[in-house]
């Protein structure tokens, strides 16, 4: 709500918790969260890509004040929650 409040800039700006945080440990988070009980392969006939990521959400907060109010574990769930609330709206909306 800040940014479209608040935000008149071209320049993109992230929103975020501003952590760093490994691809491999995301993916054991998330799969942990679904509970998903098998193996997370990685397919190394492709570009491994970034091994980390953080979003800078300095912008953020220098123009509009941004600070993350929920931790990521928190955000995490909260979205696999509400992922599974809207599961099959979203499959049913998808364009065929």
């Amino acid at each position: 709500m800040l940014a479209t409040e608040h935000y008149l800039d071209v320049e993109p700006v992230n929103i975020g918790a501003g952590m760093e945080i490994s691809i491999g440990d995301l993916a054991a988070r998330l799969a942990e969260k679904m509970g998903y009980g098998g193996r997370v392969v990685w397919d190394t006939s492709k570009p491994n890509g970034q091994p980390r990521r953080m979003l800078d959400v300095t912008r953020a907060r220098e123009r509009f004040g941004f600070r993350a109010m929920i931790d990521f574990e928190e955000g995490l769930a909260e979205t696999v929650t509400w992922w599974r609330e809207n599961k099959q709206r979203i499959v049913d909306d998808e364009p065929a």
